[in-house]
C-alpha cells in the first residue's frame, strides 16, 4: 500500500495535475506529507481509535481529507457490468483516495459471487496501490431501501457478508414487506453486525442507509431505529445515478422527465405516509431529507446525536459509455456464476444514468493516518463533507470561542462551552484549479451557515421537523479565489445547539422548502434535466453547561 502521488513527496509536483498540487499545499502546512502521514497495518488500529475520538475541548487536529466513493457496482452485481480494473482506473482518473465496491445482494452473489469477487479486489488493489479499496455489499434492508455495509479487509470479512446476506437480507429472506416483523430483522441484522466487530471477527464494520427518499420507504423511525445500533452512522445526503439528468445526455436520448438521482417516483407500497409528495424529488441533486432546512436530517440531529452523511456515485452505467454487457455461456446466467462476464465496447452510447466514480460525487474523509481503519473511523466520527461537480479542492471547518489560539473543533465534534461564551466558526477554502468533467473551473459563490437547538430525543420518533433551525449567515465568496480563510461571529452560546455549513455556486438557487424565514436561498428542485453542484459538511455540536 503506498500514499496517494499528491501526499507521497517521492512524487514530483511536476507529476501532479492543479488539483493534487492544491491538495499537497493544504496538507504541508499541517507536517502531515510523507511519512508523517503513512500508517502500517499494524498500526492501523490505534490510528483509527485516535481518529474516531471527538473533542470536547477547544482543539482537534490538522486533518488530512480522503477523497471517497463507498457506493460502486461491477459486474458482480446483476444490473451492472464492468470490470474492477475499468472502475478504479477510472476512480484514479478523478482523483479518488479509496473506494468500495457494493454489489448487490444475490442469491448467485451469495453463493459464489462474494468469494470470487474477493479475488478480484485483491488484484485490483495490486494493481492500484495508491487507493484503497474495500468490499462491501449492497444490503436491502428489510422492510426499507438499500445500504451501504462496509467491512474493514481482513481474513473473515467474505464469510461475514456471505452469513449476513443469507440471514438478514431482505431480498434474500422474502422480508422486504413494509412490516414490524420485517423492521425489527433489519435491527437484528445491525446488531449482529455490532456482535461481530465486537468478538474482533472483523476490525470494523458500518452502515450507510442509500438514497433515503427514493421510495420513501424509509420512515424516520426506521432511520432512529438503525442509527441507535451504532452501526448504521448515517445515510446518503445526495444519492449516486446524478448521470440520469445530464442536459446533453437528456438531449441525446429524447427524455422528457429525467431526475438527478433517479428521483423519479411517486408515494407506493411500503411508503411512509408522512412524507409530502415533493420528499420524492432531489433539491440541487441532494436528498430531500438532507436539502430540506429544519427537515428530516436536522431533525435527528437536534437529539444532539450524530447522523452523518455522504454522496456517491452509485455506478453501474455510465452515461456515454460504450460498453455493452457481456454475453453469459450457453446454460449460465447471474445466479449460476455469481456475476457476469466481461463487458465489450460498441463504439456506440449505451443505456445509463451515473457517472464515473469520483467524476461527479465525492465524499472528503479527514484523517491523519492513511489506512482503511483509518477512513471507517473517521466516517463513524462525522469527520466528512460532500460536494458535486468538484465545486472546491478543499474546505476545513472550525468552531472555537470568539478570539482564542485554539485550533478549533471540527466536524462531527463537540465543543464544550460556557453560558455566554462568544463563538466564531473558522472556514478554510481551497478553491477549484482543475476543470470539472464539464469542461469548466467551478466557483463557490457563497457560504451558508446553519444552525440548530438540541431539543433532546423527540417523543415522536416519525418527527421529520427541527423548528428551531435555520441559516443563520450567508457569506458571499464569490469574488475569493485560491486559498482564502472566513472568520464568521456566531454569538453567544445560550443553548447546546450544532452547526454545519453549505455552500453552491449561486446560479441556481430560491426559498427554501419550509420558507424563507428558515432558508431564504437554498436548493431547489430541478427543473427535468437540469443541476448545480452543492456542497454540504457535517455538524458541529456546542455542549453549553
Amino acid at each position: 500500500m503506498q500514499l496517494p502521488e499528491w501526499a507521497d513527496p517521492e512524487v514530483g509536483e511536476t507529476a501532479l495535475d492543479p488539483q493534487g498540487v492544491s491538495r499537497r499545499n493544504l496538507i504541508r502546512g499541517a507536517g502531515l506529507l510523507g511519512a508523517g502521514f503513512a500508517v502500517s497495518a499494524a498500526g492501523a488500529t490505534e490510528a483509527a481509535a485516535a481518529t474516531s475520538t471527538t473533542s470536547s475541548g477547544g482543539s482537534d487536529p490538522e486533518l488530512v481529507y480522503l477523497v471517497g466513493d463507498h457506493h460502486v457496482h461491477s459486474r458482480y452485481s446483476h444490473d451492472a457490468k464492468y470490470d474492477f480494473s475499468q472502475l478504479a482506473q477510472r476512480g484514479a482518473q478523478f482523483g479518488l483516495d479509496w473506494m468500495a465496491f457494493t454489489e448487490h445482494s444475490n442469491f448467485g452473489h451469495a453463493d459464489k459471487g462474494a468469494a470470487a469477487e474477493n479475488a478480484e479486489v485483491v488484484k485490483a488493489r495490486a494493481e492500484n496501490p495508491r487507493m484503497l479499496i474495500f468490499q462491501g455489499l449492497e444490503w436491502y434492508i428489510p422492510a426499507a431501501e438499500h445500504g451501504t455495509l462496509l467491512v474493514a479487509p481482513g481474513p473473515n470479512n467474505v464469510s461475514l457478508l456471505q452469513q449476513f446476506e443469507r440471514e438478514y437480507d431482505g431480498k434474500l429472506t422474502n422480508r422486504s414487506a413494509d412490516t414490524p416483523e420485517n423492521e425489527q430483522h433489519a435491527i437484528k441484522g445491525l446488531q449482529w453486525l455490532a456482535a461481530q466487530k465486537r468478538s474482533g471477527f472483523v476490525d470494523d464494520v458500518l452502515v450507510l442507509a442509500n438514497h433515503p427518499l427514493r421510495l420513501g420507504i424509509d420512515a424516520p423511525h426506521e432511520l432512529r431505529g438503525w442509527r441507535d445500533t451504532g452501526v448504521c452512522i448515517g445515510m446518503e445526503g445526495a444519492p449516486g445515478s446524478q448521470g440520469d439528468a445530464s442536459p446533453d445526455w437528456v438531449a441525446y436520448r429524447g427524455v422528457k422527465n429525467a431526475q438527478r438521482g433517479e428521483y423519479v417516483n411517486n408515494p407506493g407500497t411500503g411508503s411512509w405516509a408522512g412524507y409530502p409528495a415533493d420528499a420524492y424529488r432531489t433539491y440541487g441533486g441532494f436528498d430531500w431529507a438532507t436539502a430540506t432546512v429544519g427537515g428530516l436530517w436536522d431533525s435527528m440531529l437536534a437529539e444532539g446525536r450524530l447522523f452523518s452523511i455522504t454522496t456517491n456515485s452509485d455506478n453501474h452505467r455510465t452515461i456515454w459509455d460504450t460498453w455493452t454487457d457481456g454475453v453469459f455461456p450457453p446454460g449460465q446466467n447471474f445466479d449460476s456464476l455469481g456475476w457476469k462476464p466481461s463487458p465489450t465496447n460498441t463504439d456506440t452510447p449505451q443505456a445509463g444514468s451515473d457517472f464515473w466514480p469520483g467524476q461527479f460525487s465525492r465524499t472528503h474523509v479527514g484523517v491523519t493516518k492513511y489506512g482503511y481503519l483509518d477512513v471507517m473511523a473517521a466516517l463513524r466520527a462525522g469527520r466528512v463533507w460532500v460536494d458535486h461537480g468538484q465545486l472546491v479542492d478543499g474546505i476545513d471547518v472550525r468552531l472555537a470561542p470568539a478570539g482564542s489560539r485554539q485550533r478549533g473543533v471540527t466536524l462531527g465534534g463537540r465543543l464544550r462551552v460556557r453560558r455566554h461564551e462568544r463563538l466564531e466558526l473558522r472556514v478554510k477554502v481551497s478553491s477549484a484549479t482543475r476543470p470539472n468533467f464539464h469542461g469548466f473551473l467551478p466557483r463557490l459563490a457563497h457560504v451558508d451557515v446553519i444552525r440548530g437547538t438540541v431539543t433532546g430525543a423527540v417523543a415522536n420518533r416519525d418527527s421529520w421537523k427541527a423548528p428551531d433551525t435555520r441559516v443563520v449567515e450567508q457569506v458571499d465568496v464569490q469574488r475569493k479565489s485560491g486559498t482564502y480563510e472566513l472568520t464568521i461571529p456566531l454569538g453567544r452560546a445560550e443553548r447546546s445547539h450544532y452547526v454545519r455549513v453549505r455552500g453552491s455556486d449561486g446560479r441556481r438557487h430560491g426559498v427554501g422548502y419550509l420558507g424563507r424565514h428558515i432558508d431564504p436561498a437554498g436548493p431547489i428542485q430541478h427543473v427535468p434535466n437540469d443541476g448545480d453542484p452543492w456542497l454540504y459538511t457535517n455538524p458541529i455540536f456546542v455542549d453549553v453547561h
